[in-house]
């Protein structure tokens, strides 16, 4: 099954509790929650407040995205009754696997990201500790990127050693992603697809919501 994550980095915070609503009305599986802090990406975002304001207030469950230095200060911050994924940075985590079980003894979903220049290799030691990986297809920090090609052929990869040693990790992608580029991604074995401006810089997040699971209906 196709998810999709609607990144509520591109929403309008003046109203967001009304966008949430209207990509839960569209079908979406997931609210992307990107955390930025300005050291370890270029931009800063906001933090766990805005995110548990939400909570009771949709059904949908969290995929928490930290684009910060030394996640392990501040992932119980993230953790609620609906928060199912915490994901930290191959290249922000000193000691990864720490890292990992650490959100694993918070009962959380735990997953690694990596940068678009970051190799596979990175992640040889970690695969069977994880739940998901994400693989940027643009580089973090700014939403409205353009999707970076080379993406492709690193999910295609990971989508092969995930079947070939017989893992259960999701596959996630992030950034840049359109109605254009969507099923060129799920074919190439993304499984859970985060769409920011694309989805929330619609004049109807709704429908494009909506738009988005027809294309995935295609893919299955």
């Amino acid at each position: 099954m196709i998810q999709l994550a609607p990144s509520i980095l591109s929403a309008d915070f003046s109203r967001l509790g009304e966008s949430v609503s209207q990509i839960e009305r569209g079908g979406a599986h997931f609210i992307h929650v990107d955390v930025m802090d300005g050291h370890f990406v270029p931009n800063i975002s906001f933090g766990a407040a805005v995110m548990k304001s939400l909570v009771g207030k949709t059904d949908l469950p969290f995929d928490v995205h930290l684009m910060i230095e030394d996640p392990d200060k501040y992932l119980e911050d993230f953790v609620t009754d609906q928060t199912e994924y915490i994901v930290v940075h191959e290249e922000a985590c000193v000691h990864l696997h720490r890292t990992i079980q650490h959100i694993k003894s918070l009962g959380i979903k735990a997953g690694v990201a990596i940068n678009p220049a970051t190799s596979l290799t990175m992640l040889d030691y970690i695969l069977e500790d994880v739940d998901l990986v994400l693989i940027m297809s643009v580089n973090p920090g700014f939403g409205g990127q353009k999707f970076i090609p080379s993406a492709l052929e690193k999910a295609k990869a990971l989508a092969g050693i995930k079947k070939e040693c017989g893992l259960d990790f999701k596959i996630e992608i992030d950034g840049g992603i359109t109605l254009d580029n969507v099923k060129e991604v799920t074919d190439a074995g993304v499984e859970i697809v985060v769409a920011g401006s694309s989805v929330f810089g619609a004049e109807d997040p709704e429908k494009r919501v909506k738009e988005f699971l027809d294309i995935y209906k295609e893919s299955e």
